[in-house]
């Protein structure tokens, strides 16, 4: 086999999930068309033992984890879950409604190399309800969000972003669900152009590069 006909490198993700795991599935689904074809799901961790994702990841033949808090400090169920991520020889980790702040100690170990997927057109109403939030403050356009993660409150640099409208009669509940169906299309087209490492990033200011400048 020659150096061109090797097949392309494939990486590895860990998704992290608290809920009902639909992003995680979207994704799973991506990777199993072929839509992102460079990566596999090495595991899928929750940090709730009874979280319906898990069993919808496993319904889809991927590999499970639970890594409970069970009275631990922050950064110490941090470090258990990387301890996880290695074992599984994880190089990028999506968050997928992980409902926990991620330690300045697990940033370290994947710094620029873990993306999360936010219901609001951040930086606008980040943190919790965002589509509660954007209801109560009237605007008329929310969308969802694609971002590295830092240490902050949903404060990464932004990869791509999609605008929903808010029409008159939406409840939290319409809302959310509307900007659900884009999430699952925003984040592997997201996750697809990072692993593909066509991109700059200059400070906060990330740019998609043309397949020819690298």
């Amino acid at each position: 086999m020659t150096p061109s006909e090797q097949p392309p490198k494939q990486h590895t993700i860990g998704i992290l999930l608290s809920g009902r795991g639909s992003n995680m599935a979207a994704l799973a689904n991506a990777m199993r068309d072929g839509r992102i074809d460079e990566a596999r799901i090495a595991v899928v961790i929750s940090d709730q033992p009874d979280a319906p994702g898990l069993a919808r990841a496993a319904e889809a033949g991927l590999t499970t984890q639970i890594v409970a808090k069970q009275g631990r400090q922050r950064a110490e169920h941090d470090r258990a879950i990387i301890d996880a991520l290695r074992a599984h020889a994880v190089g990028w980790v999506c968050l997928a409604g992980y409902m926990r702040l991620l330690s300045p100690v697990f940033i370290a170990a994947y710094r620029g190399r873990i993306l999360n997927i936010h219901p609001s057109l951040l930086p606008a109403f980040p943190g919790l309800h965002a589509p509660r939030q954007a209801l109560e403050y009237g605007v008329k356009f929310s969308g969802c969000t694609v971002h590295f993660v830092d240490e902050g409150l949903d404060s990464g640099p932004v990869i791509a972003q999609r605008v929903v409208p808010v029409q008159d009669d939406d409840t939290e509940h319409t809302l959310a669900e509307r900007i659900l169906e884009q999430e699952h299309e925003l984040y592997a087209d997201a996750l697809k152009l990072v692993l593909s490492g066509r991109y700059m990033l200059t400070g906060r200011r990330f740019r998609p590069l043309p397949n020819d400048d690298r």
